[in-house]
């Protein structure tokens, strides 16, 4: 008895030969085209906007004025307020916060808010403060630190001079920018008659000038006008005219 033959599958292995090839998967692209686009106009846009914003904050502290301020004054820190400002190309010009100008003197009058020029800064010279005591009756009672006054020396007793000084009145103290007030009150103990301190600047030179002029009699302050004011560059004694002006 033979063994069967088995009969060989063509049909089988020719359908698998003939079904579809499976294809790789190819990883992604990183240096892709349009991702390097897409990053360097991300980064384009994040650059021109820094760039806009800090020029847009460009600024500088400088000092500025915290008040009228004539000249000849002594600058102390009190005087000066920093502001934040977009000066560009002038910043030198002006005096920063990290300079300290106290003690200097000022070459032209400064108004309130006014940026402080360096050109406007002297070293003191010879001017020392001299401290005149007024009754309060006749000292201005808006009187303060910055401005620029004439001081009159007058024969009057009520203004705390002899009566046998004589009648004159003379100007002993001319274009002086005041430098301190001190001694005046708003108290009810306070009065006319309560003798207030006015320090002006003058020449150390003329200090015995100014106190021989006064020659005992009261004295009278009297403030100039803002446009007086902005061209007196200092004090001069007797009723002479400021330094660096000519008749």
């Amino acid at each position: 008895m033979s063994a069967p033959s088995v009969a060989p599958a063509a049909g089988r292995a020719g359908a698998a030969t003939d079904g579809p090839v499976p294809r790789r998967v190819r990883p992604p692209r990183w240096l892709d085209l349009r991702l390097v686009l897409g990053v360097l106009l991300v980064l384009g846009s994040v650059l021109l906007g820094a760039r806009v914003v800090t020029a847009a904050d460009a600024t500088v502290p400088v000092w500025s004025a915290g008040g009228d301020l004539a000249a000849g004054t002594v600058l102390t820190a009190d005087d000066l307020v920093p502001v934040s400002v977009r000066l560009d190309d002038a910043a030198d010009a002006y005096l920063a916060t990290s300079t300290r100008p106290a003690g200097r003197v000022l070459g032209r009058a400064v108004q309130a808010g006014e940026l402080v020029p360096r050109s406007a800064l002297e070293e003191p010279s010879g001017l020392v403060q001299l401290a005149l005591p007024v009754q309060a009756g006749f000292v201005p009672p808006g009187l303060a630190r910055g401005q620029v006054v004439d001081v009159y020396a007058v024969a009057d007793p009520v203004a705390g001079a002899a009566a046998d000084t004589g009648g004159d009145v003379d100007v002993v103290v001319s274009a002086a920018p005041v430098q301190a007030v001190t001694g005046r009150g708003d108290g009810v103990l306070s009065s006319a008659t309560t003798t207030v301190q006015v320090v002006v600047a003058v020449d150390a030179d003329d200090v015995a000038e100014v106190l021989g002029a006064i020659g005992g009699r009261g004295l009278v302050v009297v403030v100039r006008s803002a446009d007086d004011a902005a061209g007196a560059p200092g004090a001069a004694p007797g009723g002479a005219a400021p330094a660096g002006t000519t008749d």
